[in-house]
């Protein structure tokens, strides 16, 4: 894929309970909070959900471009079933504001990240709650739109992209 598309851009960082949205101004250069959206941790993300159609109203309001959705992987790169959550939910969020492009990218620390900066910033340990997500997804964003600026080209992997047939012995394709 060649450069990165314009236009607004979403950052999600999904939590068992709370999800983060922020979003980046149409030039891709800042990335500022919107909204910290309950969800149900007892369920699987499905269409239809509230925390996925306040997701996809937020991309509808904004007019966004492109959703970036943080994928929490541990420190030596792998995994875990933070990670799987995470792409499930993506997948769900991808299907539900399609044509919508939405990506995954590496979040590691994000959530350490922005507990430190409300730390840093005079933000009461009491209030870190309400608004650590919201900073977790800034920070995937900005992060996002840092990657896409020096580098060109979009953050992450693409969500539900076409994806290759496996080869099987003696199969051409």
């Amino acid at each position: 894929m060649g450069g990165a598309a314009p236009g607004v851009r979403v950052g999600v960082d999904v939590g068992s309970v709370r999800v983060g949205v922020a979003v980046s101004d149409p030039g891709g250069v800042l990335a500022t909070p919107v909204a910290t959206v309950r969800r149900d941790p007892e369920r699987e993300p499905a269409a239809g959900d509230p925390d996925v159609e306040q997701i996809a109203s937020i991309v509808a309001e904004h007019g966004a471009s492109v959703v970036v959705v943080g994928l929490p992987k541990s420190l030596d790169g792998h995994e875990g079933p933070a990670a799987q959550r995470a792409r499930t939910y993506a997948s769900v969020v991808a299907e539900r504001v399609a044509p919508v492009q939405v990506r995954l990218v590496d979040e590691r620390l994000s959530t350490v990240d922005a507990h430190r900066s409300l730390r840093d910033s005079g933000v009461a340990g009491r209030r870190h709650r309400a608004v650590v997500d919201q900073a977790a997804a800034v920070l995937i964003l900005q992060t996002a739109l840092d990657t896409e600026r020096t580098t060109g080209s979009p953050a992450g992997e693409p969500v539900g992209g076409p994806r290759r047939k496996p080869r099987t012995k003696g199969t051409r394709t």
